[in-house]
């Protein structure tokens, strides 16, 4: 049997990059999927190539009222939610913490991080009653820092620790919480930071060299670790943050 059989599973940020690797994955495995993000187009799109019994939806996961409205319309179309994973986010800008505008921290805070309240608050329930389990895509900057992005890093280190509070909170429920950490993987919002880099040219081979592994791998790596996290197999496991970073966060290196 496939490891996601008939599992309802919502993904925020889905239409693209990790989230749609991860929604894809799912399906693969037997899921009905969800599909929660900004674009009209871009939902539509992701929805139409998943195929029959695959749902998308056009969501901004920083304001709660559709957030609220895109639970409500999961839960009339499937009548139940057994996962949610809670993918969408921004990154930019790329700046030091003096350089950040208000403007710029308040819209990483809310759509990276202020989601998970959102989403949590709507569909707790349903997650109760399935005795089902969040997953949340954080990244190996929340544990070890990076250069230029204070306000981006913040937002996935508060992540980290609200994904332990939470998996505390809810593990009475029989709902497991936990999060993944990639490194460096190629998508749509990583190419546009290697843009804003100092030296673009040069970012892939970078971007290569920081993983011990050899190479900045695409989201189907992340994908694969995702699956299992939401699948029965990790029935056991809860408040755990797993690093997907082919070594990155193992120390120094010529």
């Amino acid at each position: 049997m496939s490891l996601l059989q008939e599992k309802i599973i919502v993904v925020t940020g889905g239409s693209e990059g990790i989230g749609w690797e991860c929604a894809r994955a799912y399906a693969a495995e037997g899921a009905q999927v969800a599909i929660a993000a900004r674009s009209a187009a871009k939902v539509e799109c992701a929805a139409n190539e998943l195929g029959s019994g695959h749902l998308g939806i056009c969501c901004d996961v920083s304001k709660e009222d559709e957030v609220a409205g895109m639970i409500k319309q999961v839960l009339d179309c499937y009548g139940r939610i057994d996962a949610i994973h809670n993918n969408a986010g921004i990154a930019t800008p790329s700046k030091p913490l003096h350089e950040t505008m208000t403007e710029e921290w308040d819209s990483l805070f809310s759509i990276n991080l202020k989601s998970i309240l959102h989403t949590t608050r709507h569909g707790f329930a349903a997650l109760k009653a399935s005795r089902g389990s969040i997953l949340n895509t954080s990244s190996m900057v929340g544990v070890i820092g990076q250069e230029n992005h204070a306000a981006y890093t913040a937002t996935k280190g508060a992540m980290n620790t609200l994904t332990k509070s939470m998996a505390l909170d809810y593990a009475k429920e029989g709902v497991r919480v936990n999060a993944v950490c990639p490194a460096g993987t190629w998508t749509p919002m990583l190419r546009q930071w290697a843009k804003e880099q100092p030296d673009p040219e040069n970012i892939n081979r970078y971007l290569d060299d920081i993983h011990p592994l050899g190479y900045c791998p695409e989201g189907d790596v992340i994908a694969d670790a995702c699956v299992f996290l939401l699948s029965d197999k990790a029935r056991f496991v809860t408040g755990h943050i797993m690093h997907i970073s082919g070594g990155a966060e193992l120390g120094y290196r010529r």
